[in-house]
């Protein structure tokens, strides 16, 4: 647990020159701080401290894992947004547009009101925090502030300390685990336990402070014996006792063992320079002291999704006692303690930012595919379980047949490994081979497994029972994309046939229609690329036929337009959604064609024995419905929802749902489906939502257009 000191600015600078050597850099440090020291003058954090004390400990927290300038000055900055009303285009002016931007990153996640209460809410902030924070360094940022926080929690009631400390836990933490940043995350999971359960850490730490002399002792012991049998193998190296954090202690208690049972109470970090050295010292070891069948790991070849490595074993060492050793090279050790961005950030001075979101990417991106469960209609429950395997990090290594190593979540299939291979590969794959012996198609895989995937040219790709047997979520989403694809290869067929059957309906030769002239016409009027895209918007509904056809000839004789009996609605307090003129009660639908809400201007049906089919007047399946109109009117009374469709056309082939999902969030609306049409470069998402009105749903339009890479929103009609 750290101990509370009172920094200035002068510590920083001295720790921030370790490896910023630049005077210019140090110098913008130093007026970041005078600057948030003015801003926060007058204010005081609970504690009675004066405030600036709390973004000079998130930067001095920042240089514990090497973080850049910019970032060192982002912490600095960090509540200048939020509690000083300085403005964005201010730091923009003072300390250039990536601080400006890391600032407004973390006050936009300081907005968030985080809950705990469910598992659901946990996963889904844990989305959010990823989807918001464009650059990593945001979240880096985020969790240095959430340390000092929980270092001063003290100041905080008892109600206050226990509802950060779970959320703490529970969305912060598992966050710097999948950063790669140990250091701030074991200390984020002492604080929080040491605040959420007390009696339990007190008892933890009272516990390993009685036996801290004998295990000192013996600890000693086995670092002398281990650096004479490696001095006597000529090896370099660097050898210490690692503490085993007090929450990792609570967590292996609480799954029943003992504390005397629990090995790595006793344990050795071993420090060599090169890969090979590991594999050397391990071989060394184990010659002198046995190992424990079961206990090794080799993190090195197989390394964790956090890009941590390292190898563990657990030997029998001096009297007697378990040891578990971890060896690993210098650089290693630096990224399994500080995450991967502050190695490099360490190692590369100028262009340290640039390469931090490199190679943070993949990390990120395991929390960004996740929100592509959402395509799927799914409950809280089968969210969470799909998402709780993967988050946990519970997984399990497999082989190609070449020795290539493929990571996957424990449960997976061979399915899951076929697409984890490639793509192509799952959605040409015919059966599997797993250790020479061919097994079903959801065979659970083992940690080890050597997997042959068979595959043919001729499969007519995966079936829709696969979705019930795989475990990955990326594999679901792979084979729910195949299936879209081929949905919208339906949609262009449907389309055909029906523009095919209105024109021989009317006997117009096709010749005729598909002359070079109508096309150019056809294309120019409806917006779209070329026939293709045509077929589509009719198969999905969006036009008629009928519609594209009178765009080149119109009938001779027009059937005039119905026109709704001219009676003027009364007023009444019924409790259907729409009134319909000189009738009190009558039974309502909204038709699902056209989605009316209200503001909509609508015309109502009468139906054969299903009372009055609501559509909005523009609909074209009303085009040639007979005299059974009925004028009717929006209830003043109603106060609910609404369904509609909108199609949202971007200009782009990347995946933006998760961004458009964050806009629609600030708004007071249900969002039921998501269904993702791929054209060429660009992408359209259908989106079915709930609204209030129509005025609404144009605010929430235009909120969608100030997206760079969105060109077009339309309400769609089937």
């Amino acid at each position: 647990m750290s101990k509370i000191v009172e920094y200035t600015i002068e510590d920083l600078i001295e720790k921030a020159s370790v490896y910023i050597p630049e005077e210019e850099n140090l110098e913008k440090i130093r007026r970041a701080y005078q600057f948030a020291e003015s801003s926060h003058k007058g204010q005081f954090r609970k504690s009675g401290e004066p405030y600036i004390l709390h973004p000079l400990n998130t930067a001095i927290i920042l240089t514990t894992v090497y973080a850049d300038t910019d970032t060192l000055i982002a912490g600095l900055l960090h509540d200048t947004i939020e509690d000083c009303g300085v403005e964005k285009e201010e730091l923009t002016e003072l300390f250039g547009p990536t601080v400006a931007n890391l600032v407004y990153g973390v006050s936009k996640l300081g907005r968030i009101h985080f809950s705990t209460e469910n598992e659901y809410l946990i996963e889904y902030y844990k989305k959010i925090i990823v989807g918001m924070s464009e650059d990593v360094r945001v979240i880096i940022v985020k969790l240095a502030d959430r340390l000092h926080n929980m270092r001063t929690l003290y100041a905080l009631s008892t109600e206050k300390q226990k509802k950060i400390a779970k959320e703490t836990l529970e969305i912060l933490a598992p966050i710097a685990h999948h950063l790669g940043i140990h250091k701030i995350k074991s200390e984020l999971e002492d604080l929080s336990l040491r605040y959420l359960k007390p009696d339990v850490f007190y008892d933890i730490a009272e516990r390993l402070d009685k036996t801290k002399l004998e295990r000192d002792n013996t600890v000693n012991d086995m670092m002398h014996l281990v650096t004479e049998l490696l001095n006597e193998h000529n090896i370099p190296h660097e050898i210490k006792g690692r503490a085993k954090s007090i929450y990792s202690i609570y967590n292996k208690l609480n799954k029943g063992k003992k504390f005397s049972d629990i090995y790595d109470l006793l344990a050795l970090r071993i420090l060599v320079h090169t890969e090979q050295e590991c594999y050397l010292a391990l071989g060394i070891i184990h010659s002198k002291f046995k190992p424990i069948p079961k206990r090794f790991k080799d993190y090195i070849a197989m390394p964790k999704t956090n890009m941590y490595q390292s190898l563990h074993t657990t030997v029998f060492g001096v009297d007697g006692y378990l040891f578990e050793i971890q060896i690993r090279t210098y650089d290693m050790d630096e990224v399994a303690e500080n995450g991967i961005a502050s190695h490099w950030a360490y190692k590369e001075h100028k262009d340290a930012s640039q390469l931090m979101q490199n190679t943070t990417e993949q990390k990120l991106q395991f929390f960004k595919s996740i929100i592509e469960l959402n395509e799927d209609k799914m409950s809280s429950e089968e969210f969470v379980n799909s998402v709780k395997d993967e988050v946990l990090n519970n997984n399990i290594y497999c082989f190609t047949p070449k020795g290539d190593i493929i990571e996957l979540p424990k449960g997976a299939t061979p399915i899951d490994f076929a697409y984890k291979v490639h793509t192509r590969v799952g959605e040409t794959m015919v059966g599997a081979i797993v250790n020479n012996s061919i097994v079903p198609l959801d065979y659970e895989l083992q940690n080890n497994d050597i997997v042959k995937i068979n595959t043919s040219k001729n499969s007519k790709g995966p079936s829709q029972e696969w979705l019930n047997i795989v475990k990955s979520s990326q594999t679901r989403n792979k084979i729910r994309a195949f299936f879209s694809k081929n949905e919208k290869e339906i949609y262009i067929e449907r389309g055909k046939d029906s523009l095919e059957k209105e024109l021989r309906k009317r006997k117009i030769a096709f010749s005729d229609f598909f002359t070079p002239e109508n096309e150019a016409k056809l294309l120019k009027e409806f917006k779209v690329e070329d026939l293709e895209e045509l077929y589509l918007e009719i198969g999905n509904g969006k036009h008629a036929a009928s519609t594209i056809v009178n765009m080149i000839y119109k009938k001779e004789e027009e059937q005039p337009q119905p026109k709704p009996k001219k009676i003027i609605p009364k007023a009444s307090d019924n409790n259907s959604d729409v009134v319909v003129a000189g009738i009190d009660k009558v039974k309502v639908n909204l038709a699902n064609c056209c989605n009316p809400i209200p503001g909509d201007e609508i015309i109502g049906y009468i139906t054969k024995g299903n009372g009055i089919s609501v559509h909005r007047k523009n609909c074209h399946n009303l085009e040639y419905l007979d005299n059974r109109t009925v004028l009717v009117s929006w209830n003043s009374n109603t106060k609910d929802k609404y369904e509609t469709v909108i199609l949202i056309h971007t200009n782009t082939n990347e995946n933006k749902l998760m961004e458009m999902m964050q806009k629609l969030s600030i708004f007071d609306i249900h969002i039921d489906r998501f269904f993702t049409l791929h054209e060429g470069k660009d992408t359209i998402y259908e989106v079915t939502l709930y609204v209030r009105d129509l005025e609404y749903l144009e605010k929430v339009s235009k909120e969608l257009e100030k997206l760079a890479y969105v060109t077009k929103i339309e309400r769609l009609m089937r």
